[in-house]
């Protein structure tokens, strides 16, 4: 029988030769007896199951339903392809013990997955997977047969979360603001939701890339550059203001100004950052990923605000929001989250707060990253992931912790940071990170410096210490 692991948000395989429906079954059986053993006070027995675009995933949500619904949970389920949020979104308003939602987001296509969602409208946390993991097998599935179809409602989750972000943003302001707005949405189940969001405004909205495609058009729906191609082409043709891109489960984001000018999520972070400081006057905690730009960092530092830094994995992050005070939540691969919202990555809602920021300050995106450089310096970043023995990685990592280099390039390393990998940051405020996927025998390193090349050299310096 497969072995099932949960990685860092709910388990991933490949369709057809682990991610089979006898396999979903017996996670979903898993995941029915863990919440029926530790309900939880003031929530309904009660589970929110949506999918994404990916192959076979309305059959695999299909099953997984049934399998809550033949163990006594109520269940609303999606009717069609609906981004993770309003998932997540839906399991808090409704007051649900738990969610699922079948993607496996920015993966190839060939893969599927199921992530577990608990009842405060965010991605479980390790404890919970863990034990969810403890529960595989301990009791035959149990799945419905034709006559309980009842216990299963059919609904769209989406129309609550479109709600409740419109009250989330200045939506009056972005409405009559007349900007011309992109969204690239990767072939995912974001397509579409700006121009449902907008309709009747006086923005115009241009998606692209927004037909059902489970081969995601060649590319794995992703937000980095090298899947933008064909949108940066587009965009040199047909200027818009901006251009949002979101994943295939339309939680992360990435971004091109309006010609198809590549912006890094980093860059992203900051501009929203800026905006909450700055237009919102929002004071708070903000929760930053290690591998997320240390522009943050002295943005806080300039606006004496605490900075928490957590290991990689936005439920770490939403560990952090749940503890309430948190301004923004961010990391490297584009999931941010808000306050007054779910304590979740939320595309659709990062994409409404860059346009309501483009509606106050009336300039382009370029102009507000070139500010914000001439304040804090540049920060140009890197990353390159490379194959290694996961048998090595534990020693390797022993190893840069007790014998890290005295500089980064020209600056002495002034502070080790080993809880998640092991991250050197210079006294000039350049860095560099090792640190293993948690799923794969790949070793991902990450750097920062003033410039592209000092940035590469980095990179290149962090592949020589794996070679020690």
């Amino acid at each position: 029988m497969t072995q099932i692991k949960f990685g860092t948000d709910g388990w991933r395989a490949v369709i057809a030769e682990d991610f089979t429906f006898a396999n979903v079954a017996r996670v979903a059986q898993a995941a029915a007896d863990y919440w029926a053993a530790h309900p939880v006070a003031g929530t309904r027995r009660k589970m929110i199951v949506g999918y994404d675009r990916r192959f076979l995933s309305d059959a695999f949500a299909r099953i997984t339903a049934e399998v809550f619904a033949a163990n006594d949970f109520a269940v609303v389920l999606t009717p069609v392809p609906t981004p993770t949020p309003a998932v997540s979104f839906a399991v808090r308003a409704q007051r649900s013990v738990g969610g699922v939602m079948i993607t496996a987001s920015h993966n190839p296509p060939i893969f599927n997955g199921f992530k577990l969602k608990s009842h405060y409208g965010g991605s479980s946390d390790s404890e919970t997977c863990q034990a969810v993991e403890e529960y595989l097998d301990r009791n035959p599935v149990r799945r419905l047969n034709g006559e309980g179809a009842g216990k299963i409602s059919v609904r769209d989750v989406r129309p609550a979360h479109y709600a409740a972000l419109k009250k989330l943003v200045d939506f009056k302001l972005i409405a009559r603001s007349g900007l011309r707005f992109a969204h690239e949405a990767l072939f995912g189940v974001g397509a579409g939701c700006f121009e449902q969001l907008l309709a009747g405004t006086t923005c115009r909205v241009t998606t692209l890339n927004g037909n059902h495609d489970p081969l995601f058009g060649g590319i794995n729906p992703e937000p980095i550059v090298q899947n933008y191609g064909r949108t940066q082409a587009f965009l040199r043709k047909h200027p818009h203001d901006f251009c949002l891109v979101t994943d295939g489960d339309a939680d992360r984001v990435g971004g091109m100004d309006g010609r198809g000018g590549y912006l890094t999520t980093h860059q992203i972070i900051c501009l929203l950052l800026h905006h909450l400081l700055e237009n919102r006057k929002g004071r708070g905690r903000v929760v930053k990923a290690l591998t997320t730009t240390s522009m943050v960092d002295k943005m806080c530092a300039a606006y004496g605000l605490p900075l928490v830094e957590t290991g990689v994995g936005f439920k770490y992050i939403c560990a952090e929001m749940l503890k309430g005070g948190v301004l923004l939540g961010a990391e490297e691969s584009g999931g941010i989250g808000f306050p007054g919202h779910i304590p979740e990555r939320d595309g659709i809602a990062a994409g409404l707060m860059l346009l309501e920021l483009l509606a106050v300050e009336r300039i382009s995106v370029n102009r507000l990253i070139a500010r914000l450089e001439k304040r804090f310096g540049p920060h140009r970043y890197g990353r390159i992931d490379t194959r290694y023995p996961l048998e090595k990685r534990a020693s390797l990592m022993e190893f840069l912790k007790a014998n890290p280099p005295a500089r980064l390039l020209r600056s002495p390393v002034a502070d080790i940071k080993s809880f998640d990998g092991v991250k050197f940051v210079a006294a000039d405020s350049s860095w560099l990170m090792l640190r293993g996927s948690g799923t794969e025998p790949i070793l991902r390193i990450y750097a920062e410096a003033r410039s592209d090349a000092d940035a590469q050299k980095l990179l290149k310096f962090g592949l020589a210490l794996t070679r020690h």
